[in-house]
């Protein structure tokens, strides 16, 4: 495990077989732990961890440490940390594009980039009719390649993840065609839009945004640029708060997952991952010390999930695959 100079979370192992960590709220969700896999702490000493991204043909991660304006890269074959790139844009969320290559949510830049094979950063989208971006935060890529992401204003909001500066742009949910660059804003009327991501056959959207008084997630359906059919999917509910999202190949909603433990108002903390059915029944929830902001599948067979929590990176094998490269 390694520690990447800032505050360090301590962690203990489970001793004991199923880890406590994971807790089944309904029967379904006992098909996922897998009964000797145990919560693990790859790397902590981060200021706030972020959209991490499996590179399967490397075996290696990244993530984001937003406010040390920082990349970095847990390696799957050695254990070690390093810094993948600094400065960052103060990078947020990340994906993968239909080659492969690294695109990236960057507050500062308020922008979409990509890096390309050689190492080259490429501008991808940092304005939209004349105007710039909020400040890009979360970003997946559908099955015709065209790539969708959210534009909150998190990033402008002050100097921690971004500097501060004027909206100029509805909070929005915006498609950046993979062939033309055509850039289009797809939705517009969601406070907070957050974590996003395709299901399986990939004719769904499933966004969070941070209504009040409750964290919600929706469900659009998808042709081209154009949505339909909003639904509300989950609603969060008490003081539970939703963040970033990732579905498996079954359709099952993998969120990060925070809120709870106020002293003398809420005495159970919630921090850590809520896994929800395809149509929004809780099934289980995995515990965590930190509260997590976004979570991706990754690993040689897709089943391990890494969590991006605060000020350290978590994994857990499990009984699921994601949808990964």
């Amino acid at each position: 495990m390694s520690h990447v100079h800032g505050p360090a979370i301590p962690f203990q192992p489970a001793s004991r077989l199923p880890d406590a960590a994971f807790e089944i709220l309904a029967p379904e969700g006992r098909e996922l732990r897998l009964f000797s896999a145990c919560v693990e702490q790859l790397a902590t000493g981060l200021q706030w961890a972020e959209g991490p991204v499996w590179f399967g043909d490397g075996r290696y991660l990244l993530w984001s440490d937003i406010p040390n304006d920082r990349i970095l890269r847990w390696d799957d074959c050695s254990g070690q940390v390093s810094v993948f790139r600094q400065p960052a844009g103060n990078a947020n969320g990340h994906a993968r594009d239909a080659q492969g290559r690294l695109i990236s949510c960057e507050h500062l830049g308020r922008r979409i980039t990509r890096t390309e094979f050689d190492g080259r950063i490429t501008v991808l989208a940092d304005r939209f009719d004349g105007k710039p971006l909020n400040s890009p935060n979360d970003i997946t890529v559908a099955p015709d390649g065209a790539i969708w992401f959210t534009d909150p204003e998190f990033g402008i909001s002050g100097d921690w993840e971004g500097a501060p500066a004027e909206r100029e742009q509805p909070h929005g949910v915006y498609r950046l065609d993979g062939q033309t660059g055509e850039l289009q804003r797809a939705i517009d009327d969601l406070a907070g839009p957050n974590g996003l991501a395709f299901t399986p056959e990939g004719r769904l959207l499933v966004v969070e945004s941070r209504a009040q008084p409750h964290r919600l997630i929706w469900s659009y359906a998808v042709s081209g640029a154009t949505v339909s059919d909003k639904r509300l999917l989950i609603d969060a509910q008490g003081p539970g708060a939703f963040d970033g999202i990732a579905l498996d190949t079954q359709g099952r909603i993998w969120c990060g997952f925070g809120g709870g433990g106020q002293p003398g108002v809420d005495p159970a903390p919630l921090d850590g991952v809520r896994v929800y059915s395809p149509q929004g029944q809780p099934l289980a929830h995995i515990h965590l010390p930190e509260r997590c902001a976004n979570l991706c599948f990754g690993g040689a067979k897709g089943n391990r999930l890494f969590m991006a929590s605060s000020h350290s990176l978590y994994a857990l094998y499990v009984h699921a695959r994601g949808l990964v490269r």
